[in-house]
């Protein structure tokens, strides 16, 4: 609980008396504490919480402006931030917009949605490409520290590989709530480990704090974890995708995501497919084999599923993409795709965690058998072609492949929640627009006051 945002959204329209006796009952249900005690902190979080209030009484504007947030007017929820879906990857591409702003320079950075940014270095007169990603835990694998551990890093590095680099090296960056257990961070951080060794890719660094601070009560656990990459050749970034390509997909067992859909519908068998590698033997014997190099872009079936990824690549390109349904179904993990279709899951909507790699005609079969040799299943399933869109072949059938508001809901609460795009889809968006123009101002504003202080 976040008694900081409880007592900012209450403090309006709530006696202060009754604000800080419900507060302080609020706390109590989360501390082994005095009736005292408690009513002490209540009392200390509604006075911080009015200072910080005082904001009209500042008279230097800028300052004002600094400290003020540029409201959207919509929640995370109501836009499916994080979900994965259309209203996820538009929020994400106003991120990049800001960034963009900056007028830094890097070769593969946020505006194209890839799965890891890139930056060129000379050194010592050679060009060397430093990737670098970053994946957060998945939320629902909070109670599962080492299982969010191993799949978070497994993420990261393979968002990294996908970009075409061989990983070096891991940074761990790990929140937990006031009241949660320390065996969270240890367990957390053995799943990180446990990746680690088995790739041998050092952890170099990270970060443990409090979920909020003193404000924050329960025991939730968020954390990302980041790999960094290096290659001696241009990335294999999603723009480089051409006409006549062949897309081809290794299996797929899932990760974070079908790991939490097997827990919380109770096929727990289904957890040990998770847990393996092998994007990284992928990729490793790819840049052994020095065919890296030709591949002309590598994502995998993470972020909405294929719809998603399909989707992204379309509009970062420009081109189209043609899947075949059956193609893709014989290269999901048996297991995997019968507790999909058990639970009724559209396998397409989901992150099943395969790697996708569009190489041209003539490396085909050399890409094929070279990742066949580390007993790594690889198959075609679709092609590039110059529609604009991507599609999707389900019994001789073609139908346009678009992504949902969020991805397939696999636990019954996000069936709950629905994947329907709001009717209001189209204001919110104008209304995001529109903080996102203020906060690029407010950017330039305090960059200004700054170099010409």
């Amino acid at each position: 609980m976040d008694i900081e945002g409880f007592v900012r959204d209450k403090i309006k329209i709530t006696n202060e008396k009754t604000l800080e006796d419900m507060l302080s009952k609020r706390i109590k249900d989360y501390k082994d504490i005095s009736t005292e005690k408690s009513k002490l902190m209540a009392e200390s979080v509604i006075e911080e919480v009015k200072n910080s209030l005082k904001i009209d009484k500042i008279d230097d504007n800028l300052l004002k402006k600094i400290i003020d947030i540029p409201s959207a007017d919509v929640t995370m929820g109501e836009m499916g931030i994080g979900s994965r879906g259309s209203g996820d990857f538009f929020v994400h591409r106003k991120i990049a917009e800001i960034v963009s702003t900056t007028k830094t320079k890097s070769l593969v950075n946020p505006t194209e949605q890839d799965d890891g940014g890139v930056v060129k270095s000379d050194i010592s007169g050679e060009n060397i490409y430093i990737t670098t990603a970053i994946d957060g835990i998945h939320s629902r694998l909070s109670e599962y520290p080492f299982l969010g551990g191993f799949h978070v890093t497994r993420a990261s590095l393979r968002d990294v590989c996908v970009m075409g680099a061989k990983p070096v090296a891991i940074i761990s960056d790990l929140h937990l709530a006031d009241d949660g257990d320390v065996g969270k961070l240890f367990d957390f951080t053995s799943g990180v480990s446990t990746v680690s060794e088995i790739v041998d890719v050092p952890i170099v660094a990270g970060s443990t704090l409090r979920v909020g601070g003193d404000m924050g009560l329960g025991n939730r656990l968020v954390s990302a974890v980041g790999s960094i990459g290096v290659s001696e050749h241009i990335p294999t970034s999603r723009k480089r995708a051409e006409v006549d390509d062949v897309i081809l997909l290794t299996e797929g067992s899932g990760g974070g995501t079908i790991t939490t859909t097997a827990i919380y519908n109770g096929f727990f068998d289904v957890i040990w497919e998770t847990l393996d590698v092998s994007f990284i033997k992928a990729s490793n014997v790819l840049n052994e084999e020095k065919l890296i190099k030709d591949i002309h872009a590598m994502t995998d079936v993470t972020n909405g599923g294929l719809r998603g990824d399909a989707h992204e690549i379309s509009k970062t390109t420009g081109l189209g993409l043609e899947f075949n349904l059956d193609d893709i179904n014989k290269m999901i993990n048996p297991k995997v795709l019968n507790m999909l279709n058990t639970l009724d899951i559209d396998p397409l909507g989901i992150s099943i965690d395969s790697l996708m790699l569009i190489v041209s005609k003539d490396i085909v079969d050399d890409v094929i058998n070279s990742i066949n040799s580390v007993g790594v299943k690889i198959s075609e399933i679709g092609s590039v072609d110059n529609k604009g869109y991507p599609r999707i072949i389900k019994n001789g059938n073609e139908s346009k492949l678009k992504p949902l508001f969020r991805e397939t809901a696999y636990t019954k609460i996000k069936k709950v929640v629905g994947d329907k795009t709001p009717e209001n889809f189209e204001p919110m968006k104008e209304k995001i627009e529109k903080a996102v123009v203020k906060s690029i101002k407010k950017k330039n504003d305090v960059v200004k006051y700054i170099t010409e202080k």
